[in-house]
């Protein structure tokens, strides 16, 4: 869903080494992506596995922003960025 969905705009990649597992050497994988659902909002982090990751400004702060953005009102407008999966009816 997160490589297919034209809906998903990732914020946020990571690369991996391979240290851990030599097939997935050099994936770019998304670990920070926004969405529209409906009328609603998704905001998805993979940061902060441990409490102490939110000791890096960085990642307190996109998950603050993160949140601030879903939380906005159901009823503005979506983001001019979106376009939908599946032809409207």
């Amino acid at each position: 869903y997160m490589h297919v969905d034209p809906n998903v705009k990732v914020l946020a990649t990571t690369t991996f080494t391979g240290e851990h597992a030599p097939w997935i050497d050099g994936a770019i994988v998304p670990v920070v992506w926004k969405k529209m659902y409906g009328k609603g909002r998704v905001f998805y982090s993979s940061l902060g596995h441990v409490a102490k990751d939110f000791d890096v400004p960085e990642a307190l702060e996109i998950m603050k922003r993160g949140i601030r953005w879903s939380a906005v009102s159901l009823y503005e407008e979506p983001e001019m960025w979106l376009s939908p999966i599946y032809p409207r009816k």
